[in-house]
Order: structure tokens, then C-alpha cells, then sequence
């Protein structure tokens, strides 16, 4: 990866926490503990019932290819959507840390300071490793980060900084192969129902720990809607 592609990542997977904050918008709250006390209330009487809430399993079906070359591909491309799928789940957690942290801070220079802390500690924490990914990698990060923040890297950077200055990294990222301005469109593009499914299994076999996407994708709906449009059942 470029120099410029791989500073660029690390930009957007620290700050795109700190513009939801400005933003002021309501997260999504993640459930960690599946366990839960219910109560009926009977004629004033409180009684308590305790379950189990167990999570919907999505049954999904054995992998077929029409060829070598298909099989290829789609083993490439869970490659490389396990290596950047943990960068675009940590931007998204950036989103939630930092949008509570800067809530409880009043002035705009402890604010700056602790977004320029934050990005410190991402750099060195994941700098090398960014470093190493490919072009298809960073491209693949970009769509990733749009499924779990709701912005585009372009838009990202243009709200951060200036629509000017976003028209320049996307022109120079295209230089490299990569668009700044992709969103993610499982139902549209075939890639990304790919990834999709690439994700989907992943989670299932506990191999990327599951993170919502920002806007609810039924997997089942999706695979419904591919089946149809290749004539598959």
C-alpha cells in the first residue's frame, strides 16, 4: 500500500469517531449479556419469569462455485476480508468510546487534546500493520468502514476537513486504485454480497467477532435477492 493510501486509513479509522460526536447522534447499543429478569404484573403482584434470550441462528447453505476460477476468487476475497474487517469494526468503536468521552468534556481544547491522544494510540498500535495491507486490502477497508460507520471515507474527509481537500485524496486515491467515495451495496454490487456472506460465515464459525452494521442487512433477504437475479434457487 502507498504511503499516502496507508495514512490516509489511519486518519479515517480515528477520526470518524470524533465527527458522529460533533454530529450528536444516537449509537446503537450492542447486548453483551443475553440473560435477562422479566416481571408480570398480576393484580398489583409482581412475578418475576427469567429466560434465556437466545440469539436468531442463521442457517446458511454449503458453498457452491461454477468453477475453479469463481472458487479462486471467493477464497482471495475472504482473505483479505478477514485481514480489514477488524480496522472498520475499530473505527466504529472509536465512534462510541470517543462520542462519550468528548460528551463529559465542555472545552474545545480538551477535546482536540483527547481526539490527538486517541489518534496516537491508534498509530501505534495498529500503524504497521496498515502499512502492509494491499490496494484490493484498502478498498476493501473503505467499503468495510462504510458498512459499520454510515459515511463514506470521502465523506469523512470532506466533513473533518474541506470539500476541496476531499476532491484531492479521492483523485490521488484513485491514482492507486482506490476510491475514497464507495459505499457498501450488498444488494447491488456482487462483491459486497460476497462479503457479506464472507462475514456472515465468519461470525458463525467464530473467526471475526460479530459487530452490527450501521444499517440492519437481513442476510436471508439478501441471499434470496442474488438467488433470483442468477437463477439459482
Amino acid at each position: 500500500m502507498s504511503k499516502f493510501t496507508y495514512i490516509l486509513l489511519i486518519y479515517i479509522v480515528t477520526f470518524s469517531s470524533n465527527l458522529w460526536a460533533q454530529k450528536g447522534d444516537t449509537l446503537r447499543e450492542y447486548k453483551k449479556d443475553s440473560t435477562y429478569t422479566f416481571y408480570y404484573i398480576v393484580e398489583g403482584d409482581t412475578i418475576p419469569r427469567e429466560f434465556i434470550d437466545l440469539q436468531e441462528v442463521v442457517l446458511l447453505n454449503k458453498l457452491e462455485f461454477n468453477s475453479k476460477e469463481d472458487r479462486r476468487r471467493y477464497l482471495i476475497l475472504r482473505r483479505k476480508t478477514r485481514k480489514v474487517y477488524p480496522y472498520a469494526k475499530l473505527a466504529a468503536e472509536r465512534l462510541e468510546v470517543m462520542t462519550e468521552r468528548l460528551a463529559s468534556l465542555e472545552s474545545k481544547r480538551a477535546k482536540r487534546k483527547y481526539a490527538k491522544r486517541v489518534q496516537k494510540y491508534i498509530e501505534g498500535e495498529f500503524s504497521e500493520k496498515l502499512k502492509k495491507l494491499t490496494r484490493t486490502e484498502g478498498q476493501i477497508l473503505v467499503k468495510l468502514i462504510h458498512r459499520q460507520t454510515g459515511r463514506t471515507a470521502f465523506n469523512l474527509v470532506k466533513e473533518l476537513r474541506t470539500g476541496w481537500r476531499a476532491f484531492w485524496y479521492n483523485t490521488t486515491a484513485n491514482m492507486f486504485d482506490i476510491s475514497l467515495k464507495v459505499e457498501y451495496l450488498p444488494f447491488e454490487v456482487k462483491e459486497d454480497y460476497l462479503i457479506e456472506d464472507i462475514l456472515e460465515r465468519s461470525f458463525q464459525d467464530n473467526i471475526l467477532e460479530r459487530q452490527e452494521p450501521w444499517e440492519e442487512i437481513d442476510y436471508l433477504d439478501l441471499t434470496a435477492h442474488w438467488n433470483k437475479l442468477t437463477g439459482e434457487n
